[in-house]
């Protein structure tokens, strides 16, 4: 067993297990066996314990008294819950841009939205499509001026991101032209039309979040190509 870790490598043990449980790397819903994991990453149990006693903290795991962290279930209640935050939040970030962002920067994020619209599609997986949109929506949040809403917006889009992933799959046209229309209803200054608009493409009826934990459930024990992408093989 490896001895612990300096700070910075306890930082480090930290991301590597949020994106293994972001992924879905680990099961969802089942216990973290401690013993194995830190063998797996070359970590003793202490910055190992560390990092899972954070990203329970944080809403990405599930601390039980005498049993150890484990991943939440794939719940549609929970993830509807997720999902309704993250319109909220949005919104109220999107207004706040509407009423702060210069010409100069709205237009800036035009031409991403554009770029990003008009670039090739040849990800069969949609790995870059989900890039790009976790990059569009933190960009915008940037723009309300308040530092808040960036830390909000990026939480919800790691604790979100393996189902949006699947989600967008079958919505590729779709959303990146819904981001070129948000940004032009801010560019003529129209944050209710903006605003309508953002709640609209981010929502998800319970059916269809329903769906989609169907389809990321054989995901996740089929192959998970998301956590091949971003976790390669060593982990």
């Amino acid at each position: 067993m490896a001895p612990d870790l300096p700070p910075r490598s306890a930082d480090r043990v930290y991301e590597q297990v949020k994106a293994m449980v972001c992924t879905y790397r680990l099961s969802p819903g089942e216990r973290i066996n401690e013993v194995e994991l830190a063998r797996r990453l070359g970590v003793s149990r202490t910055p190992l314990r560390e990092a899972l006693n954070r990203l329970a903290s944080e809403g990405f795991l599930v601390a039980t008294l005498n049993k150890g962290y484990r991943l939440k279930a794939l719940a549609p209640a929970d993830v509807l819950h997720l999902y309704e935050f993250r319109a909220t939040v949005e919104v109220g970030s999107l207004a706040l841009a509407c009423e702060r962002a210069s010409d100069a920067a709205l237009r800036e994020l035009e031409a991403f939205a554009l770029q990003s619209r008009d670039a090739p599609d040849e990800d069969a997986q949609a790995l870059r499509l989900l890039r790009l949109d976790e990059q569009f929506h933190e960009r915008l949040a940037a723009l309300s001026g308040n530092d808040e809403f960036i830390r909000a917006i990026r939480g919800i889009n790691e604790r979100v991101r393996f189902l949006r992933w699947i989600d967008m799959q079958d919505r590729r046209t779709g959303t990146q032209s819904e981001h070129l229309a948000i940004i032009r209803h801010l560019i003529a200054r129209d944050g209710a039309a903006a605003g309508a608009l953002m709640r609209r493409h981010i929502n998800r009826r319970l059916d269809q979040i329903t769906e989609v934990i169907r389809i990321g459930y054989g995901e996740i024990y089929t192959g998970n190509a998301l956590a091949a992408h971003v976790l390669g093989d060593a982990a």
